[in-house]
């Protein structure tokens, strides 16, 4: 047989901090106040120790209605905002600085039937011709280390403004290269504002 449950009048309050006492306890288990008032004994406890047991089962009731409250409101503004959104590492727009005869790389992965759209413009000096040119992944690790057959997937005819469209014909990662074409011994280095955007080959109906 279980021993049956202690009686309610044998619990108590710390006169301290209000926590509830157990029947056999002789200081608060939280605080170790010494001397717990039982709870038949709390209506005729002193003023200002009832005033302070009020007091502190108010403040605790207040502390947990705020915790509460603040759980609810962080996951009710969770789901309304949605997922994060990341932003495209092919979506940007920006200046870059090309020296003669060198290039810089904009890339990300692009899901087969996916776009890119975007324009370059050579700003300083104007009128510098660019080049532009797409590379898988497997292209563009054949034209940094100088091997293989570097194909491309698009290409323009150099401009010193032009736009891009290019639509990825599987999965992967694309690399777009802009180039510099002017000998080093030109000394000329030129500024490029490009502006690239991921578009999904998705119609915003959901159809495709």
């Amino acid at each position: 047989m279980t021993d049956p449950p202690p009686n309610p009048a044998t619990w108590g309050e710390c006169s301290f901090c209000g926590v509830a006492v157990p029947p056999a306890a002789t200081q608060c288990p939280i605080c170790g106040a010494d001397a717990p008032i039982r709870a038949t004994a709390i209506a005729t406890a002193p003023k200002p120790v009832r005033r302070r047991l009020r007091l502190t089962a108010t403040l605790r009731t207040v502390i947990v209605i705020a915790v509460a409250g603040g759980l609810a409101y962080t996951l009710i503004a969770a789901a309304l905002s949605g997922p994060p959104v990341v932003a495209d590492p092919l979506t940007t727009a920006g200046m870059y600085t090309l020296g003669p005869g060198n290039f810089t790389v904009i890339s990300g992965n692009i899901t087969g039937g996916d776009y890119i759209q975007g324009n370059y413009t050579s700003v300083s000096p104007p009128g510098i011709d660019i080049s532009v040119s797409v590379y898988n992944s497997t292209e563009y690790s054949w034209f940094t280390n100088g091997t293989g057959n570097p194909g491309v997937q698009w290409n323009n005819t150099p401009t010193w403004d032009g736009a891009i469209v290019f639509a990825a014909p599987y999965t992967d990662t694309f690399y777009f290269v802009f180039t510099n074409p002017l000998p080093l011994s030109s000394g000329i280095t030129v500024h490029v504002y490009i502006a690239t955007t991921y578009e999904s080959d998705v119609a915003e109906d959901g159809g495709i």
